[in-house]
């Protein structure tokens, strides 16, 4: 079989076989890498899904497990390949080879869309972790509503986890009522003074979750802008830092590894795609009398094949 000036013998193509066969089975792990990455990244979202805002991370771990179970379902096409390991069910498969090269370019493009959005969505973290986070803060105090039972244990951890205090900084914690009003008396003088903005109790002061404890001094948690709390204190005992810079790059450190990582299994997949068409390129012209050890295409040129098959002329 002649593709362009190049003829292949039988011993050639089974080469070729042999070396997309192979290929094949790389790709198998590279469809399980894709869904190992994708399951971990779905993890790492879900860890802190809470404090974000919007959907629009999550489109790249599904893309990615759903894209990984690609070369797995079709690993059983890929080793029955015609030519690879069963020549004998040559026709059989012949007809199936096209329909392969194209679930293998939807596949391939699939891949490079996933890297594309691991890219593409970083551009929306920050606005997603900003109105999250200020969503997570003002229902930081809703422990006993339901839906928001366990929202104030998962700020306390981010914030212990990241090192960090609030939206942008610890100061943030003096916008909000973060104490639930069951822990407060409000007909005293001093909530009632404090309930002044908006019905809202506010302080000058943050969760413990803010307190960083390699620090040798006392935490001081309440009254921060009051100088007398503060008396011979050269800084103050809270993360400095707030959580949404500190989870964006987070984040980001994770899409972009994981977006390079995804752009070179794709590399790989063109690869297996350019291999897998220019096989099916080599054997779409073998004629239908191939049975087992019979090839119609050992070094035979194309004029001297049509003169073997024509028939006699009569007398």
């Amino acid at each position: 079989m002649a593709v362009g000036r190049r003829t292949f013998t039988k011993a050639e193509r089974q080469k070729l076989a042999e070396v997309l066969w192979l290929l094949n089975w790389v790709s198998v792990l590279t469809g399980a890498l894709l869904f190992g990455l994708g399951l971990f990244l779905r993890v790492e979202i879900q860890k802190w899904q809470e404090v974000m805002s919007g959907p629009g991370i999550l489109y790249v771990p599904h893309v990615l497990i759903s894209t990984g179970w690609r070369p797995v379902a079709s690993t059983s096409w890929g080793e029955d390949l015609p030519g690879l390991r069963r020549p004998n069910r040559f026709l059989r498969w012949k007809l199936v080879l096209m329909p392969y090269v194209v679930c293998s370019l939807c596949f391939t493009a699939c891949v490079l869309g996933g890297a594309l959005l691991c890219y593409g969505v970083q551009s929306q973290l920050e606005d997603s972790l900003l109105l999250g986070l200020q969503n997570a803060m003002r229902f930081y105090k809703d422990t006993d509503t339901p839906g928001r039972c366990y929202l104030k244990k998962t700020v306390d951890l981010l914030q212990i986890q990241f090192q960090c205090c609030g939206n942008a900084g610890y100061r943030d914690w003096f916008q909000v009522q973060w104490i639930s009003n069951r822990y407060l008396d409000m007909t005293s003088s001093s909530g009632r003074l404090r309930s002044n903005v908006g019905g809202q109790f506010l302080q000058d002061s943050v969760p413990f979750s803010c307190c960083s404890p390699s620090s040798p001094r006392p935490c001081i948690q309440t009254q921060l802008r009051d100088a007398s709390q503060t008396f011979n204190w050269d800084q103050l005992n809270q993360w400095g830092g707030g959580c949404r810079r500190v989870l964006v790059d987070h984040y980001r450190g994770l899409l972009q590894t994981i977006g390079f990582t995804v752009l070179l299994i794709w590399l790989f997949e063109v690869l297996l795609l350019g291999t897998t068409w220019y096989y099916s390129s080599v054997i779409k012209n073998l004629g239908k009398c191939y049975h087992g050890d019979q090839d119609p295409n050992l070094n035979t040129p194309p004029s001297r094949r049509s003169s073997q098959h024509r028939m006699p002329a009569g007398p």
